[in-house]
């Protein structure tokens, strides 16, 4: 089978929510050698965008977007085994979570595959993060990034909360600090402190390995 037709199948699926061979699709394209990078990219995540323009659309709804999110999980337990982190390439450290009061955590843990699948050390702190296990964190660990998800606004001052936080504990200038999610963009960013936005969790990716050069 042609790559660029099981990755277009994959995406169906998610957008579909076919939860009974989303599994078996993502096996088959592993084992036929596409990447676990693009299983989740072009695959996936492309599937994940026509759900979030269908839901804004209002063709789908909350419920279609939690089917979405089931689906994708799905699809992750099959290709998260052969994200391996190799120490030795590790471009750094990146801290993860989506902030206080959300829940939402299907694009941050998109992000946190991508991540994985393009060297880095990924430490996902969950959802519903406080500032201070944030700041807690990045004071054990000292990533060189930070990154931060919010889906509905009015979670966002968390976000700035958090940055406040490790200002206050003096260790603000000795990490990066990436936001993402529907709720924020750019002029949030600088606003609040953040030293970049992402739109998505593959530009989200791009930026941290800028970084890293």
């Amino acid at each position: 089978m042609d790559k660029r037709i099981i990755l277009s199948e994959i995406s169906e699926a998610i957008t579909n929510f076919d939860m009974d061979n989303i599994a078996e699709l993502c096996k088959a394209a592993i084992a036929m050698g596409v990447t676990p990078y693009e299983v989740i990219v072009d695959g996936m995540a492309k599937g994940m965008e026509v759900v979030s323009v269908k839901y804004e659309r209002g063709a789908y709804f909350l419920s279609d977007l939690v089917m979405a999110g089931e689906t994708m999980k799905t699809a992750l337990e099959v290709v998260e085994p052969h994200l391996v982190w190799e120490g030795g390439n590790s471009l750094g450290t990146v801290v993860i979570g989506t902030v206080q009061g959300d829940l939402h955590d299907i694009g941050k843990h998109i992000f946190g595959n991508l991540l994985r699948g393009t060297g880095f050390r990924v430490v996902d702190l969950g959802y519903d993060v406080s500032p201070a296990v944030f700041a807690d964190e990045v004071e054990r660990i000292r990533p060189e990034i930070l990154g931060m998800s919010a889906l509905i606004t009015t979670t966002m001052m968390s976000m700035a909360d958090t940055i406040e936080e490790l200002k206050r504990r003096e260790i603000r200038d000795g990490v990066k600090v990436i936001i993402g999610g529907a709720a924020v963009d750019s002029a949030y960013a600088a606003k609040i402190g953040a030293d970049a936005a992402a739109k998505d969790a593959v530009e989200g990716v791009s930026i941290c390995r800028e970084w890293m050069k």
